[in-house]
């Protein structure tokens, strides 16, 4: 009976420390990989969208304040990519479709932005929108020319983007959401499509109400 009580102590015990060494290692039981901690410190410091200046894929150059006062739902990209983009964009295509017309130019834009912009081109920009239905307006498809301001932005949002030295990216996808004052306010599953278009506007209907 002793031998089993200890066991059964020493059992617990185990449990126990497990139990706490999880919930240290995952942030409070709020995270299971260390994936999702880097997102939710992410959605926690609600980092500013640094000063950068995009090129379009109808040729024209703005700064990020061309968006001031309208969220802006983002994906990043290459249009090289075989693998995740095209069901990235597709996805977000879906989310596009969900959200109430009446709030695109005004209140809300979207934005995919290309991490290779060597190769996309606005020409191959254009090209590459029409192939889910963007716009180029509501939705428009940009690249940053400039180095540093393309890493600051990727670096600031937590964007990983390994080059495989052939011409493709190892990268983590994401659906991003900026607020109209130019602060990540969140980072969403690509893959959750219709939790996605709910949050998006519940928050636009929530702005319209006040």
């Amino acid at each position: 009976m002793i031998k089993k009580n200890r066991t059964t102590f020493a059992c617990l015990l185990i449990l126990l420390f497990g139990c706490a060494l999880f919930y240290t290692g995952t942030d409070g039981f709020r995270a299971f990989t260390a994936e999702t901690a880097r997102v939710n410190q992410l959605i926690e410091d609600k980092p500013a969208f640094p000063d950068v200046t995009f090129e379009d894929s109808e040729g024209r150059t703005y700064p990020i304040s061309e968006f001031h006062d309208k969220y802006v739902f983002i994906t990043f990209l290459y249009t090289s990519c075989t693998t995740v983009c095209p069901k990235l964009e597709m996805n977000m295509a879906q989310v596009y479709e969900q959200v109430p017309q009446e709030y695109f130019g005004k209140d809300i834009v979207f934005l995919s932005i290309s991490f290779d912009p060597t190769r996309d081109d606005p020409a191959t920009l254009r090209k590459y929108r029409t192939y889910f239905g963007a716009d180029g307006e509501t939705w428009r498809m940009a690249r940053i020319s400039n180095e540093t301001e393309l890493k600051a932005l990727l670096d600031e949002f937590g964007v990983i983007v390994i080059p495989d030295g052939r011409g493709n990216f190892a990268h983590n996808s994401a659906f991003y959401l900026v607020d109209p004052n130019g602060s990540l306010i969140d980072v969403m599953d690509y893959r959750e499509i219709d939790q996605a278009a709910t949050k998006v506007i519940r928050i636009l209907d929530n702005e319209k109400g006040e």
